[in-house]
């Protein structure tokens, strides 16, 4: 279907899903207030997509696409990825290293958390130098930090003390229950802390952010994380609303979102979240990654959701910093 007809048939289904009491519509098991049900445009051919359909369980399928006439339940792509968490590692796992100067890709989390990844760096208006940029639930323990909290690199799940200190939590956007547009915080660099902003796989980015409109599906993507390090991968789906995120306080949805499969095996995994995502062909940043699951997708290795970059930057008010 054209993507102006995909996007009536999201809007319709959404307001169905907004309008069903709670269990109407999925697994009363869905989390919280979340539908258990994300929508996005999944790409077909040149022009053409399909209602991409994300669901917890494969009794919601049913249930959902019931809701649909025979004819737009063939434009559908309707899959099970189970529960969607934060990409934040629960355990140690694989440590990372203690590394001067700081690149993107490395261990880094507020005190509280056990370990994110450091995704790029920026500046904003209001404060000097350098910042650190990753997730909310990263940097600010999903809320429960205060401005001028410190930052560990590595994060504490790989040995950070309070040696480790390299920067201040500066900026934070917090959540809403519902309708959610970015997971992001900065941390402003401790003095005499170098960082590198070069220091991708493969050298600088490019200095272009990607408008969140440009950001195409089955466009080929990157990104280096502190768990799964350099992988590839390839959006499935944008302009994704209702992705529900389990949080430590509960779930929280979010709007606009970018979903992505890895290429081979997992794209993401727990503790890449806060990880700058471009695309390949030409390097151009467009996403910050902060959730994903373990299940669906076309391997069955779960999928990765991002922000768009662009929302975050405009959102804090942040310029991406790609040069020395």
């Amino acid at each position: 279907m054209h993507v102006d007809s995909a996007r009536e048939l999201k809007a319709e289904l959404s307001r169905r899903l907004a309008a069903a009491p709670p269990g109407a519509v999925v697994a009363s098991d869905a989390p919280g207030r979340w539908s258990g049900v994300a929508l996005g445009l999944a790409p077909v051919g040149h022009g053409q997509v399909h209602l991409a359909v994300r669901v917890l369980a494969r009794g919601d399928a049913a249930r959902v696409l019931g809701a649909l006439d025979d004819g737009a339940r063939a434009e559908v792509d309707v899959r099970v990825i189970g529960p969607v968490r934060p990409q934040r590692s629960p355990t140690p796992g694989q440590l990372r290293q203690r590394t001067r100067p700081l690149v993107p890709g490395l261990s880094v989390a507020h005190p509280a958390v056990t370990a994110g990844t450091l995704g790029g760096f920026v500046t904003r208006t209001s404060a000097a130098g350098l910042l650190v940029l990753s997730n909310e639930h990263v940097l600010a323990a999903s809320g429960a930090a205060g401005l001028g909290d410190p930052v560990l690199q590595p994060g504490p799940a790989d040995g950070g003390t309070p040696a480790d200190r390299v920067a201040t939590l500066t900026a934070s956007r917090g959540f809403l229950p519902t309708g959610n547009l970015v997971d992001a915080a900065v941390a402003a660099l401790d003095e005499g802390v170098v960082a590198d902003p070069t220091g991708y796989p493969g050298g600088p980015l490019a200095d272009r952010v990607l408008p969140a409109a440009e950001v195409d599906p089955a466009e080929e993507v990157e990104k280096v994380g502190r768990t799964t390090g350099h992988t590839r991968g390839r959006i499935t789906a944008v302009e994704v609303d209702g992705v529900g995120v389990q949080y430590d306080d509960g779930v929280h949805t979010f709007d606009d979102q970018v979903e992505i499969e890895g290429l081979r095996g997992s794209f993401s995994e727990g503790g890449d979240s806060g990880s700058v995502i471009w695309r390949s062909r030409d390097r151009a940043p467009l996403g910050l990654l902060f959730a994903g699951s373990a299940t669906g997708g076309s391997a069955g290795g779960g999928v990765t959701f991002a922000n768009p970059l662009a929302t975050v930057l405009d959102v804090l008010g942040l310029t991406l910093v790609t040069d020395a």
